[in-house]
């Protein structure tokens, strides 16, 4: 089978493109035709307490404030939507390439240790808990498009400079050649103001468009560890199956709907284009930045925690547990 959109081959059975993202359900789209998002139908009504799973029949007994389950015994996903129960249509997973206690205490000494004044951080540090979670993130496609009007800082500083310096002689000369006495203060301040007034050529107009691939923690009690500017590496993603984690590591339903997950990737990616602009450019006049959303896709990824004390204060660092990145950390400054 082909992606009838980009052309990557695929399973036969792939219901859409690892590559691309395309549904693979629906018709080929016409050329001219509005793009349409692919969405399953409820199942089930909103409010009730059991559900059979859509794919395998088997019960799904939701618990309180979950929106987002998987059947434990076929590994499929649904959601809770305005409308309903319904099949979640994309359910990918990262598989564990840190499995092993002492590789990812080796990598998270190599993290805490980062500049002169960490150098014994961990030595220093008691180990309270270290855990190996499969956490659910809504995965969000993003298409950023930021406007910005900033001054250009260059010819700012040579005009300031430059009326600074014709401030000054004026002052010297009204004052009489008597240093800094006289009008000198006054004068210059009026000169400046009126020089900020009219730095209307000075502005210039930038473009900063981003893609992100933006992830949401599907879950609640882990808004705190909600990654601000890292991506997880999709191309590493496979189709979802309970059965390719060992059992003794939990895999987590989720409480954060599509529809919020999407809410909040809208903020957060505008925030973050904003962070970005004012890191780059200085005296931003104006800044505008607009969305669009492609399809959700639900993602779970093996996720390390670690609780460490030091003197009395906390440090938690939450740690990819795919590639072994720093996904953020709490108390590490």
């Amino acid at each position: 089978m082909f992606c009838h959109k980009c052309g990557t081959q695929l399973p036969d059975e792939a219901l859409f493109c690892m590559k691309c993202g395309s549904s693979l359900t629906a018709a080929p789209p016409t050329a001219g035709a509005p793009k349409k998002e692919a969405r399953a139908e409820p199942f089930a009504p909103v409010g009730v307490t059991q559900l059979k799973c859509p794919s395998c029949g088997a019960p799904i007994t939701p618990q309180f404030g979950e929106m987002v389950i998987t059947c434990e015994y076929c590994s499929t996903s649904v959601v809770l939507g305005a409308e309903g129960w319904r099949s979640v249509q994309k359910h990918t997973m990262l598989p564990i390439g840190f499995p092993d206690r002492d590789a990812i205490l080796a990598r998270m000494h190599d993290m805490m240790i980062v500049g002169l004044l960490r150098r014994h951080l961990q030595d220093s540090s008691t180990l309270e808990e270290l855990k190996l979670t499969v956490v659910p993130y809504w995965v969000i496609p993003v298409s950023a498009r930021t406007s910005i009007v900033a001054s250009d800082m260059a010819a700012q500083a040579g005009q300031v400079a430059a009326t600074a310096a014709i401030a000054g002689i004026l002052g010297a000369a009204m004052s009489g050649g008597r240093g800094r006495g006289g009008f000198a203060g006054p004068m210059a301040a009026g000169v400046l103001l009126g020089t900020s007034r009219g730095q209307g050529s000075q502005q210039k107009a930038f473009q900063a468009n981003n893609l992100y691939q933006f992830p949401v923690v599907a879950m609640k009690a882990l808004a705190e560890y909600q990654p601000r500017d890292y991506a997880f590496d999709v191309d590493d993603r496979a189709l979802f199956s309970a059965g390719s984690f060992p059992k003794h590591i939990p895999i987590l339903n989720g409480d954060v709907g599509e529809d919020d997950a999407k809410y909040q990737a809208k903020a957060l990616v505008d925030q973050l284009q904003s962070d970005k602009a004012h890191r780059q450019y200085h005296m931003i006049q104006q800044i505008r930045t607009e969305l669009d959303l492609g399809e959700a896709e639900l993602l779970h990824v093996p996720i390390w925690f670690a609780r460490y004390d030091h003197g009395g204060k906390k440090i938690v660092l939450i740690v990819d547990g795919h590639n072994g990145q720093l996904i953020n950390s709490l108390g590490l400054g």
